[in-house]
């Protein structure tokens, strides 16, 4: 075979050519993707549960999250991490070539089928069900030069109002967050000792917070009558100042 390409130089020359523009027509011709699915796919649901530490948050969320998740179509293997403030993790594993928006329906209808099980506090505060990488891809810094007028809590806000939603609209990008995420909210300290003195629990406080805090639609007066004037309710609704939670009425005796 070489020595028909050495006694023949023009047929080695025209083989090469023809090589080469095959070459430049399957370079152009290859697909180009700036961010390539070169790891499995990976679905992974978020939580918290209030109040719970990390052995609790096991035992009552994540164990029943695996027990339903655990099979689901196409599935390598699944891994769970969980905190002492609450919050917790389930990340499923699937093999290279699964179609990642298929998975995460998948594995977001095992996770409704879990939720009649779940504690009321995890479902009220909400699962989380999204396709990720294993890594991060990138990240940006925020700063101010102005400390005095600009905190760090105010620049944390505006990037959860200005940035998170367009980065998130971005295609291929499957999830954005704030580390050390510092949201604007309302905290209530209680004291263990006026506490005990009125026999009050946590919970006690809770409820009356949850009823005389919240939104509502009132509605309207006279919308089914005969009158000739139509009222319509107005409502202040959840508390935003903390002159109004200190007048929360938690019990009366009476």
């Amino acid at each position: 075979m070489l020595k028909k390409f050495i006694d023949r130089p023009v047929l080695a020359t025209v083989i090469s050519i023809i090589f080469v523009i095959l070459g430049v027509i399957g370079l152009f011709r290859l697909p180009q993707t700036r961010f390539p699915d070169i790891a499995p796919p990976t679905v992974q649901v978020t939580g918290s549960y209030p109040g719970g530490n990390s052995e609790t948050v096991l035992r009552s969320v994540v164990t029943p999250l695996e027990e339903q998740i655990n099979g689901v179509e196409d599935m390598e293997y699944i891994t769970s991490t969980a905190s002492n403030d609450g919050t917790f993790s389930v990340r499923i594993v699937f093999k290279a070539g699964v179609n990642p928006d298929q998975a995460a329906v998948n594995v977001q209808n095992r996770v409704q089928q879990a939720t009649p099980i779940l504690p009321q506090e995890v479902v009220r505060m909400g699962l989380t069900t999204s396709k990720q990488q294993n890594s991060m891809i990138m990240i940006f810094n925020i700063y101010t030069e102005d400390n005095k007028k600009y905190d760090e809590l105010f620049l944390q806000n505006y990037v959860n109002i200005n940035l998170i939603p367009q980065i998130k609209r971005v295609p291929g990008v499957g999830q954005a967050m704030v580390f050390g995420s510092k949201d604007y909210s309302m905290r209530v300290w209680l004291n263990p000792q006026k506490m005990a003195s009125y026999g009050l629990v946590p919970q006690e406080v809770i409820a009356a917070i949850s009823k005389q805090s919240l939104e509502s639609a009132p509605g309207k007066l006279g919308e089914e009558s005969k009158a000739p004037l139509e009222y319509v309710i107005r409502y202040k609704g959840k508390k935003i100042l903390p002159e109004q939670y200190e007048i929360i009425i938690v019990k009366n005796n009476n």
